[in-house]
């Protein structure tokens, strides 16, 4: 899989982001896009629905996120990124 660096608005608050080649979140409100099916990166979804932020857990040192998509019900955790805001990620560990 070959890295591809996208930058995109955030759909839900309106955020530039600079992406990194597996960015599928917003920092700033933690909301994503259904892009990725398997592994970070792999741009295999077909469905680009907005994924909802359900809760966190950190563990060893980091943040991961669950997610569900809007669109298709998938649900998945994802690392968080750099620069993800940390306030709301504790919020959401509290779910």
């Amino acid at each position: 899989m070959k890295k591809v660096v996208e930058d995109f608005v955030c759909e839900v608050c309106g955020a530039k982001i600079k992406g990194n080649g597996t960015t599928d979140h917003c920092p700033k409100c933690l909301w994503g896009k259904h892009v990725d099916e398997e592994i970070p990166g792999d741009r295999a979804s077909m469905c680009k629905g907005l994924m909802r932020p359900i809760r966190s857990a950190y563990r060893n040192g980091i943040f991961r996120i669950f997610y569900k998509c809007e669109n298709c019900n998938h649900e998945f955790w994802v690392h968080e990124g750099e620069g993800d805001d940390r306030d709301l990620l504790i919020e959401l560990s509290k779910y």
